[in-house]
C-alpha cells in the first residue's frame, strides 16, 4: 500500500512546550508582547501588596517585562515598516 502523505515527525519526549514552525513570526511577537504586558501588571500589583524588599523585587520584575516589551514592540514596528515590507516582496 502507498500513503500519499509521509507520517508526521514523532514529537520529542523531553519538550513540555513547542511552538508550531508555520506560525508567522509576527504572529509571536505580538503574543510575547501581550505576555510582558501581563507579567509586568501582576508584578505591579503583587508590589501594592507586600513591602520591603518583596517589593523591591516585584517593582524590578515589572519595569524589566515593560523594557523586553518596548524591545519587542520595536521589532514589530521594524517588521511593520514600509522599508521591510518591500524587502520581503520577491521581484
Amino acid at each position: 500500500m502507498f500513503k500519499v502523505t509521509p507520517n508526521p515527525p514523532a514529537p520529542r519526549k523531553d519538550l513540555l512546550f513547542t511552538v508550531s514552525p508555520d506560525v508567522h513570526i509576527e504572529a509571536l511577537l505580538a503574543n510575547a508582547s501581550e505576555d510582558l504586558l501581563s507579567i509586568s501588571s501582576i508584578a505591579a500589583d503583587l508590589a501594592d501588596d507586600v513591602e520591603g524588599s518583596r517589593r523591591s523585587v516585584a517593582l524590578a520584575l515589572s519595569r524589566m517585562s515593560d523594557g523586553v516589551y518596548l524591545l519587542v514592540e520595536r521589532v514589530l514596528d521594524h517588521l511593520e515598516s514600509p522599508e521591510t515590507r518591500q524587502s520581503q516582496v520577491k521581484v
